[in-house]
């Protein structure tokens, strides 16, 4: 098996994300290509990928808040992002669907903690379908509550790491 490479996303990468992001969420979910050159473009730092020998096969993407709404579909453009901001929100975990199942998103988010850790965030937030959240809380967050965001037409649970 090779070996992964985590680095911060870059303008370039833009394109390949958005085409993971597109085949691995429903419909509505997928952020678009004009969403993702925007987290890549105003907060590389907290926009991780990984890669192998053929290139990106996942990414996290995130922003950070004062006070954190889940629900807040403008912050997903990162409107009232704040880069000196404690709290973290996640806005995508995503693994190309020919790379699932091979524990990629497990290294991709320990990798994302660490780095937060380090940049001194205090707390991470998420929301998940129902079907993940005993993933995400195998991996360290807790449960918060059912959210009130309908994305894409979903119905979401929001969770949170403190660091």
């Amino acid at each position: 098996m090779s070996t992964n490479i985590f680095r911060d996303a870059i303008p370039s990468d833009a394109p390949r994300c958005y085409q993971i992001e597109t085949t691995a969420y429903d419909g509505d979910e997928a952020a678009t290509l004009e969403e993702i050159a925007t987290r890549i473009a105003l907060y590389p730092q907290g926009f991780l990928v990984m890669e192998n020998a053929e290139g990106i096969i996942g990414f996290i993407n995130s922003g950070c808040a004062h006070e954190v709404a889940m629900s807040d579909e403008a912050f997903k453009e990162l409107i009232g992002h704040s880069a000196d901001a404690p709290n973290v929100v996640i806005m995508s975990v995503v693994v190309d669907p020919v790379e699932q199942g091979k524990g990629h998103a497990k290294s991709l988010m320990q990798t994302f903690v660490q780095r937060m850790r380090a940049m001194d965030k205090k707390t991470i937030h998420l929301m998940c379908k129902e079907r993940h959240v005993p993933l995400y809380e195998r991996m360290g967050y807790r449960y918060v509550r059912p959210s009130n965001s309908d994305h894409g037409g979903m119905a979401w649970h929001e969770m949170v790491m403190d660091l």
